[in-house]
């Protein structure tokens, strides 16, 4: 089971609440207003920006008329969504956004992830990462070995007893791509070899170049999440060279994870991947 993340407590509380609101009836503004709110500080509540309090929260629970055991279930999920991540403690290193992610990710039991130009963060080594924080423009000098630090953190989700199932599908360009020159590549590739072994939760595929359609995807790279409750929904996340966001919209994180599929239909079995990688880094 995955550990406790307060953001993805604070998603499924606010996600509950407006399936209950709209269960019961209400529109958000009439809502807002039998509860004591204003329709713009309600609309933040169900957006996620504004964090509810166990005062402010009691008549929500009272109009919605839940039960005893759901308006326990909720309160539960108040207070964990109230406690502070490790990813919380610099918002001017990281940003609101990377924030949520973070936090996403901490408390996924579940990640899916493409990647077309560059080994994902989660399987990174310290050089390779440092390689690609160091060569971004808009990083400072003096932020790289704290961001280094930060990616090394999120790995953890990979081991231990609670640990998080990772399938990577990337191109075979990211086995080539000197990221920090062959050395640096070397060792890279030498600790996903070492990881296969090491961890039966992680799967590494590889679409070759051979595959026909292999370059579907183009230079993206996103990442799909999922939960254990079943209130959640999947969480997606996209990247580009100027871009990375949450993918709000339904539809479009479904067309990701067909995109997914297509991909990962594409690439090579596990044994196969993991052959490809270590001729690469014996070449």
């Amino acid at each position: 089971m995955a550990p406790l993340s307060p953001t993805v407590a604070r998603w499924e509380l606010v996600l509950r609440l407006r399936e209950l609101r709209e269960h019961r009836g209400y529109d958000s503004a009439t809502f807002a207003r039998r509860v004591g709110f204003t329709p713009a500080n309600w609309s933040h509540v169900e957006k996620g920006r504004r964090v509810l309090t166990a005062n402010s929260i009691a008549p929500v629970l009272d109009l919605l008329e839940v039960t005893a055991e759901e308006r326990a279930e909720l309160l539960t999920l108040l207070a964990a969504g109230r406690e502070r991540g490790w990813w919380t403690g610099s918002t001017t290193l990281l940003g609101p956004e990377l924030q949520r992610y973070y936090g996403m990710e901490h408390g996924a039991e579940t990640i899916r992830s493409y990647d077309s130009l560059v080994i994902p963060g989660l399987l990174q080594t310290e050089d390779y990462a440092r390689a690609l924080i160091r060569a971004d423009v808009m990083i400072r000098p003096v932020q790289v070995e704290q961001l280094v630090e930060v990616r090394m953190r999120r790995q953890r989700r990979l081991r231990g007893t609670d640990r998080a199932e990772l399938i990577a599908v990337v191109g075979e360009a990211t086995l080539r791509q000197q990221i920090g020159g062959p050395k640096v590549l070397r060792g890279q590739l030498e600790y996903l070899e070492r990881l296969a072994g090491e961890l039966d939760t992680v799967e590494l595929r590889v679409i070759p170049f051979r595959a026909t359609t292999g370059a579907i995807l183009g230079g993206s790279s996103f990442h799909l999440l999922d939960f254990t409750a079943p209130a959640l929904p999947t969480f997606g996340w996209a990247e580009s060279a100027v871009f990375g966001g949450a993918v709000e919209n339904s539809d479009q994180v479904r067309d990701l994870s067909f995109a997914y599929v297509r991909a990962l239909e594409r690439s090579l079995s596990r044994a196969d991947s993991l052959a490809l990688i270590r001729e690469y880094a014996r070449g």
